[in-house]
């Protein structure tokens, strides 16, 4: 194993085995320049993204990771929900490192998150800035490239109105793939209402299922053998109960759609029951689909949804990017943000840089 050096930030063991099947499948198909369509090794492996608000930009910087070390085609499909969503979209164009910058240079503002707009009947929340703005300006996602990217991006949405989770694919235009992408996202305590899509009241895709990774293993059609999972919340940060603060959001929700609330409060139980099931899966994967779950390392703290420092979002893409290079490659490299040439008006930071600690 190697040598950390003096920092302290990975534990003193590995947490998963580097032999596991999700690893090993995925290093094969990238020796052998294994690309979707033309395969030939039988299996069937998805991705499965978590978001989380702005903790995603953990799983944006696992993504980045990802992408440096050659896995960007090593995959079949994609699932997410949430930020995730937005994540892996930039993910299959080979832009990862512009919603890692989206997080801590346009979305740690007040222009995107202001508490204080409740006191005026407003909007907590502004996704027009984050989406129509951001990600279709100033940052522009390649919508066109997503949309005929060989490997599929499911996104998840919760249909309001029959109180169940849909997969979104594909998308018949750019507007389509961007209204999926608000619809994933849109939170009713932040936002007020449920956004029109497809015919239904959709909202946030993790209210019903909270990981894409429950989607993907419970899958019949085009079953996975093997699922990569990108979680933004530490190993072993699962703890029984539900919070005061989800006891909240689901009240509200109930008066969105009576019984959204209540089976919100369900699922959370059955996320954390379900991350709880799947971590000995690291060192010891049982069976098809084998299930790889990669987050921060347990001694990492959590980010909140609504984090708004930019260091400490920073800090928090280093942890995402680290773990993920390190469970495949099986060295760790320290991952610094790096300033590059001024864009847009102002300097922006390009993370990761990768220092190796011998």
């Amino acid at each position: 194993m190697a040598s950390r050096g003096a920092d302290a930030r990975f534990a003193p063991r590995r947490e998963w085995t580097d032999d596991h099947p999700v690893l090993s499948v995925l290093r094969r198909r990238r020796d052998k320049n294994s690309v979707p369509g033309n395969r030939s090794d039988g299996f069937r492996v998805v991705l499965a993204v978590e978001g989380g608000g702005l903790r995603g930009i953990i799983s944006a910087a696992m993504l980045s990771a990802l992408e440096d070390i050659g896995l960007t085609n090593a995959f079949d499909a994609v699932y997410s929900c949430s930020s995730g969503a937005v994540n892996a979209a930039y993910f299959l164009t080979g832009d990862t490192w512009y919603p890692i910058s989206i997080y801590y240079d346009d979305l740690a503002s007040k222009r995107f998150l202001d508490f204080r707009r409740a006191l005026r009947g407003q909007p907590i929340m502004d996704l027009s800035f984050a989406l129509d703005e951001v990600v279709a300006l100033t940052k522009p996602l390649d919508f066109a490239g997503v949309r005929a990217s060989s490997i599929p991006l499911h996104i998840m949405v919760t249909d309001v109105d029959q109180l169940q989770t849909r997969l979104i694919y594909p998308f018949p235009s750019d507007e389509d793939l961007l209204n999926a992408l608000r619809a994933s996202m849109w939170l009713p305590l932040a936002v007020p209402g449920a956004p029109r899509f497809h015919g239904y009241r959709a909202i946030d895709g993790g209210v019903l299922t909270a990981h894409p990774f429950m989607v993907a293993r419970g899958l019949r059609d085009e079953a996975p053998t093997h699922i990569l999972s990108l979680s933004t919340r530490p190993m072993g940060s699962m703890r029984p109960g539900v919070s005061w603060l989800n006891q909240y959001v689901g009240r509200h929700l109930d008066r969105v759609r009576p019984g959204l609330g209540t089976s919100h409060l369900r699922s959370i139980t059955a996320y954390k029951a379900a991350r709880r099931a799947i971590e000995p899966e690291r060192m010891n994967p049982r069976t098809e689909p084998y299930i790889l779950d990669l987050a921060p390392l347990p001694h990492r703290p959590e980010l909140v949804r609504h984090e708004m420092n930019k260091w400490l979002l920073i800090e928090g893409a280093r942890d995402g990017y680290e773990v993920a290079y390190y469970a495949v490659e099986g060295r760790y490299r320290r991952a610094m943000p790096r300033l590059i040439a001024p864009g847009h008006g102002r300097e922006d930071f390009r993370f990761p840089v990768d220092l190796p600690y011998q």
